[in-house]
């Protein structure tokens, strides 16, 4: 894997964009701060469709973890198959959901599923190291609110961690890799989140089996990157997300536009679709979820050091 921490600056990049249903013009924040220096810059943002958009070169991480997904796949590669939103009159139909797993994500063999978990449970613990900040400021928002949560592309559970402390709050997460379901319980046990408050489901974000307006806030780390329908996943999240209810994200994007690295990034990206479970290397995944029609967006970006090919990211939080 190539790594493109000599093309990038060893600079920590903030990028602040928030969007309120009060006004038609978000303000955005552009602020980098140069590591050995202290020099700050106020950067310009690009203009989509009439909105204030980041696009910046932010890295996380030294080793590639695009997607939840690190290793070769070609053999049980699936073609896109087009896949139809749930309603609220289809949330009760479980075969409904089942249809569209089984169309998004074909049933692998249980000897790949199982080892593909195991080596996602011991393969990320040098990302989560990286990151562990910004997931603190981000699960922060949920301390002492308790209530219901959706994680979606829950995975081996990563993030039970954050849920410590957080008295009566009840996590559901889904997935559409059975196999995970014991990593993200033992995950869960290990974090202290009683038993009967953890669930997992195997489904997909673009059919979540839920009622409407029926969690009080929803999760998503690295999943946006892999699923099939980007857009369709999001109206998925707002559509089970109560009003007033958070959405949580951290996600990889592309690379700025004229830079090295999104260069690279275009080329390789037909590549990892192929051997990363569909990831994609070149999707401007902050700006689908400023359009996703949230009241409130608040979308930051952050540059480490000792970063990777698949190293921009966006995090923040939503509101319905």
């Amino acid at each position: 894997m190539f790594h493109s921490s000599s093309l990038l600056p060893s600079l920590v990049h903030f990028v602040s964009i928030t969007q309120s249903s009060s006004t038609n013009t978000p303000r955005v924040n552009f602020t980098e701060t140069s590591n050995n220096s202290g020099r700050v810059i106020v950067d310009e943002p690009n203009r989509t469709n009439g909105k204030s958009l980041s696009r910046s070169l932010p890295c996380i991480g030294s080793t590639c973890f695009c997607g939840r997904r690190r290793f070769m796949e070609a053999a049980t590669a699936t073609a896109f198959f087009p896949i139809c939103p749930a309603s609220a009159s289809q949330s009760d139909s479980l075969s409904d959901y089942a249809s569209i797993l089984k169309r998004v994500h074909p049933p692998r063999p249980d000897w790949y599923e199982e080892f593909y978990a195991l080596v996602l449970n011991t393969g990320m613990k040098s990302y989560e190291e990286e990151i562990a900040g910004y997931k603190s400021e981000l699960f922060a928002n949920l301390k002492g609110k308790g209530g219901k949560v959706l994680e979606i592309g829950i995975g081996t559970g990563p993030n039970m961690g954050y849920y410590a402390g957080n008295n009566g709050v009840e996590v559901i997460g889904i997935d559409p890799n059975r196999k995970m379901e014991k990593y993200a319980k033992a995950a869960a046990m290990d974090a202290g989140l009683p038993f009967p408050n953890f669930k997992f489901i195997q489904a997909v974000g673009e059919a979540i089996p839920l009622d409407d307006a029926s969690v009080d806030a929803i999760v998503g780390t690295l999943v946006l990157c892999s699923v099939k329908d980007v857009n369709l996943t999001l109206k998925e999240a707002k559509r089970v997300l109560r009003p007033g209810g958070l959405y949580l994200f951290v996600e990889h994007v592309a690379a700025k536009d004229g830079t090295s690295l999104r260069f690279i990034q275009s080329v390789l990206d037909p590549l990892q679709q192929t051997v990363a479970d569909g990831c994609h290397l070149t999707r401007e995944t902050g700006k689908n979820i400023f359009e996703a029609g949230f009241s409130y967006v608040q979308l930051n970006m952050a540059f480490l050091s000792n970063a990777s090919l698949i190293s921009p990211h966006v995090y923040g939080i939503a509101s319905k």
